[in-house]
């Protein structure tokens, strides 16, 4: 395993840390009054839209060659859409989800879909830069020694970090605190942010010391 390509591995990753830390600081030299808490549906679409943008940007500049069949512009409106409408389910899936773990079925429809775009945007975004709209690599990378690129790998730490990191950001919300962090979906949200900025920490790192023992296979 190339030292190199772990060490693209790791800038890419602080970069998109880099990219979460700024859509909490820079709207507030915009926006009177914009604080994560104070105004938490507005960073959640724009920390959405931000570490979207990157993704795709990233993804863009490092994009294996394709052959002109597969670059063909047919092909790419077609991967697109396809991209798209998977991401669409993707957020439909998690508000389902969220939901049925007690989030408010009818109240606050608004914050519980804009947590399950956060959360899509952290997972299955990622994926469709990654592997596009293929399910079957999906469940080949989750699966046990599936992944065959360190990418791949990291793709697998960050997916299982949001998601731990947004069922654990629900654990203070019954107490009786009354903070301003508990209101829904804020500390879920923060948890779902704090595990994938510390995905995209850890993946590089513990391949790095795992680099001995990966050994990928093409497949």
């Amino acid at each position: 395993m190339k030292e190199a390509e772990i060490r693209r591995l790791l800038a890419a990753n602080l970069l998109c840390v880099c990219t979460v830390i700024l859509t909490a600081v820079v709207p507030g030299f915009f926006w009177d009054g914009f604080t994560v808490l104070g105004t938490h549906l507005a960073w959640l679409c724009i920390c959405s839209v931000s570490v979207s943008a990157f993704n795709i940007i990233l993804h863009l500049d490092l994009k294996p060659n394709l052959s002109p069949k597969r670059s063909s512009f047919t092909h790419k409106i077609s991967r697109f859409l396809k991209c798209c409408i998977y991401f669409f389910m993707s957020c439909i899936l998690f508000h389902a989800i969220i939901v049925l773990y007690g989030a408010p079925l009818i109240e606050s429809v608004t914050e519980t879909f804009l947590f399950a775009v956060l959360l899509s945007t952290f997972t299955t975004l990622q994926c469709l830069c990654t592997l596009g709209p293929n399910i079957q690599a999906w469940i080949r990378v989750f699966s046990k020694n599936g992944a065959t690129s360190i990418w791949e790998s990291s793709l697998q730490i960050t997916t299982m970090c949001s998601i731990l990191g947004a069922w654990f950001g629900a654990f203070p919300i019954p107490l009786d605190w009354d903070r301003p962090w508990q209101v829904w979906p804020i500390s879920c949200a923060l948890g779902a942010t704090f595990g994938y900025v510390a995905g995209l920490i850890i993946a590089p790192l513990w391949i790095h010391w795992n680099r001995k023992q990966l050994t990928y296979k093409s497949r």
